[in-house]
């Protein structure tokens, strides 16, 4: 039997891709203590390991695919095909940003005064090659983790360090002075099963479902009937991604009319649709819009 080998994230991003394989269709049961879950598909056999490693094995062929932050492709220079990118995390559906901080009472303003300096970073390549290209000198130290502590605890300067919502850097009292780049989830593939017909296909299957799933979130299918003296009044306030579905309800002058939405809108738009006429009103859930 073909078997594709799929990466999968350990760490914070790997409930979050469970969850969204979960509703793209795939059921992923992780095992204690095991890097190998099992999964509803013969088709696939899945591995979990770090994302700082993912696009290394999917490079050297030990998987076929893999689930990782453009970050860490960055970072590893990793030679391997992007499918697709995936923009989740735990906490949002934004991307994530890799950003330089220092103490909120440092007399370090720019990046030009850490001219010298000592930096704390997991990412030391892309720090690296970006303080060469703005010729400043600077000691770059590699982060074990807690990296927000070692800028309070004086063990550096400053820290290169990823964060979504800025909480645990201002929980710490630094203060950022320089954004160095977005990053976002990414699903990437190893260039020799890329070239392989049913390894593409597969691939492609998988992420085409994954962006549906993720298109779909918090946007809601409306569905609701309509007397045909109030359709064109109704339709008027329907966004949708084309056009409102409009159908004829059988030996009647009523409609049926469905459309997809945006989730944030419909407790103003529920109302809206009853004052002007729509009866039976029905929202529901989407799992995939692709």
């Amino acid at each position: 039997m073909n078997q594709l080998k799929l990466g999968l994230p350990k760490g914070s991003l790997e409930k979050a891709t469970i969850d969204l394989f979960e509703k793209a269709g795939w059921l992923i049961k992780p095992k204690s203590r095991n890097y190998f879950p099992e999964i509803d598909d013969p088709e696939l056999a899945c591995s979990i390991c770090r994302p700082q490693e993912m696009s290394r094995y999917v490079e050297s062929g030990m998987l076929d695919a893999g689930i990782t932050g453009k970050d860490w492709t960055i970072e590893n220079q990793s030679e391997t095909i992007l499918v697709t990118d995936l923009v989740y995390s735990k906490v949002s559906r934004k991307p994530t940003r890799w950003i330089i901080a220092v103490s909120g009472d440092s007399e370090i303003k720019c990046i030009e005064d850490l001219e010298g300096k000592k930096i704390s970073t997991e990412l030391v390549n892309v720090t690296r090659r970006f303080f060469k290209e703005k010729n400043i000198n600077v000691d770059i130290e590699f982060s074990w983790g807690a990296t927000e502590a070692k800028v309070v605890s004086g063990l550096a300067d400053a820290i290169v360090e990823v964060t979504e919502t800025e909480n645990t850097i201002r929980a710490h009292g630094l203060r950022i002075i320089y954004e160095l780049m977005e990053s976002n989830t990414q699903f990437i593939a190893n260039k020799e099963a890329w070239e392989i017909p049913w390894k593409r296909e597969k691939i492609e299957n998988i992420a085409m479902l994954l962006q549906g799933s993720l298109n779909a979130d918090r946007i809601v299918g409306l569905k609701m009937n309509v007397a045909e003296k109030r359709l064109e009044a109704i339709i008027e306030l329907l966004p949708s991604l084309n056009a409102p579905t409009v159908a004829n309800l059988y030996n009647t002058d009523w409609f049926s009319v469905e459309t997809v939405v945006s989730e944030d809108i419909v407790r103003d738009l529920i109302p809206s649709l009853t004052k002007a006429g729509a009866e039976g009103i029905i929202e529901y859930k989407l799992s995939k819009v692709i």
